[in-house]
């Protein structure tokens, strides 16, 4: 049986398993961490979303991912729960457990009321737009990238979704420019989410910006994005620059965009090793 045409299949109400288009590039045991971190993006969302059918919308201004174990193309269990009942300010967490009862990732969400503001400040929001990087006509083929695996089938980096480079690319070292956007679903079955477009886009940044040579770590053990709107359409860009610190600690920074303007902000903290000899 092949997989199907999305990141993960649901086998039952909170139990999901991810497919070959998980995969990160360098283990096709493991997944990408684009893939769980659009995943749970989506459960924290519903989880506001339920939690807010008496009271004002939430909006999502901040997720946080702590990616604290290599997921497997396995089955894992979510449990998410609401943590803060506010009106104005609400907390969703979610964590993920393989089959052993080991938790791989958990992950938090901060919803703020979302609620119509008067004139005077919506012409300030207006006021404050900036053009976003222009999206190019042709997409870039990371099959051919120098850090892509030569397992046969599909990956999420390559085939989950599709990259336009404004600036650098994935086989240069450099601050970078990339549009992205998701051409499978993240569950079977199920819509993509603005909020599930960013965090798969988001999860991009070190390796869109990295600085180090081929044969070096750099890998983020998290992701945290803020937003003060969600994206319009299906491209998210990151505008992305790494930076070292002396103690083998990094992060990686990205601005995200739409084709309308910014939409907020993305950080990674990087564990930095050299190769091993």
């Amino acid at each position: 049986m092949t997989d199907p045409q999305a990141v993960f299949t649901r086998l039952d109400t909170n139990r999901y398993l991810a497919t070959a288009y998980a995969r990160g590039p360098w283990d096709p045991r493991a997944t990408h961490g684009g893939a769980p971190s659009a995943l749970v993006a989506g459960l924290l969302e519903r989880a506001m979303q339920e939690a807010s059918l008496d009271a004002a919308p939430m909006h999502p201004a901040r997720l946080t991912i702590d990616l604290e174990r290599p997921l497997g193309l396995v089955p894992i269990t979510a449990s998410v729960a609401i943590v803060r009942h506010g009106k104005k300010v609400r907390v969703a967490e979610v964590e993920l457990h393989d089959d052993a009862g080991t938790r791989v990732l958990r992950a938090s969400m901060v919803g703020i009321r979302s609620t119509p503001q008067p004139l005077d400040y919506a012409e300030a929001v207006e006021g404050s737009s900036v053009a976003p990087p222009e999206l190019p006509d042709s997409p870039q083929d990371l099959l051919a990238a120098t850090f892509a695996s030569p397992t046969d089938g599909p990956m999420f980096h390559s085939h989950a979704v599709e990259h336009r480079f404004v600036r650098g690319s994935m086989s240069e070292t450099g601050p970078g420019t990339d549009w992205i956007r998701l051409q499978v679903p993240v569950v079977e079955g199920e819509p993509v989410s603005p909020l599930q477009r960013v965090a798969a886009a988001a999860d991009f940044g070190n390796g869109v910006s990295s600085v180090l040579p081929m044969g070096w770590m750099f890998i983020n053990p998290d992701l945290t994005v803020t937003l003060h709107r969600l994206p319009v359409g299906e491209w998210v860009c990151i505008d992305s620059a790494t930076r070292l610190g002396p103690a083998g600690v990094g992060t990686a920074e990205s601005e995200l965009w739409d084709e309308h303007g910014r939409l907020g902000r993305s950080i990674q903290t990087l564990l930095i090793e050299p190769p091993s000899e």
